[in-house]
């Protein structure tokens, strides 16, 4: 016997391997497809016109649903995204390993939020969102630190908004840390899985 109803067919509108493994260790069966929108524009529109990051991060997943909702309205498709928020300042993916050792510096001994939005479509329309806002305060880690724990992520740090991940060895650099796991990661599970069970979608 499945937890999960043979429809509707679950769709995640993205091609991160860490929003794939919760849904999958979770045990739902899903496809995952890329929902390509232009993020850097998007954010970049957003920030000059002082829109709220809890709105951008809503916008930016709401936009990879739709992508794929449109051509497949018997489908849930999922989509989410994350945005890191320090002292007003939003940030991306670093660029390279250098930019990763730039902004961790600019967020060492201070706390940050990652904004964190999911949103689901179903025929053809949005029909659920929610918003969480973990946070994250990281510690007063030295150099030493920093260039060791840079030598051993590697270009790993580049795959994550906030230049750390949280699953490995990024858990050296927080001295607390505030909100789902899941969501931290980049996809609030328990709101995620309460709205499928609403919807029959998985056993209640």
């Amino acid at each position: 016997m499945s937890l999960q109803a043979a429809a509707p067919r679950l769709i995640l509108a993205s091609q991160s391997g860490v929003r794939a493994g919760l849904l999958r260790e979770a045990g739902l069966v899903f496809e995952a497809l890329p929902a390509r929108i232009d993020e850097a524009a998007i954010k970049q529109g957003a920030w000059a016109e002082k829109a709220r990051a809890d709105d951008t991060a809503l916008l930016l997943a709401d936009m990879k649903a739709q992508r794929l909702a449109r051509s497949m309205p018997e489908a849930l498709v999922i989509g989410a995204d994350q945005l890191l928020v320090c002292e007003g300042v939003w940030f991306d993916k670093p660029e390279d390993v250098d930019a990763a050792a730039a902004q961790l510096r600019a967020l060492r001994g201070k706390a940050h939020v990652l904004v964190t939005a999911v949103v689901c479509w179903l025929g053809g329309q949005r029909v659920w969102h929610h918003v969480t806002r973990p946070k994250l305060t990281m510690r007063t880690f030295s150099e030493g630190f920093l260039a060791e724990y840079l030598a051993r992520e590697g270009e790993a740090v580049c795959a994550s908004v906030g230049a750390y991940r949280l699953e490995g060895m990024g858990m050296h650099l927080f001295e607390r840390i505030e909100g789902e796991h899941a969501a931290i990661l980049g996809l609030p599970m328990m709101a995620l899985l309460e709205f499928l069970r609403q919807h029959k979608a998985v056993l209640g």
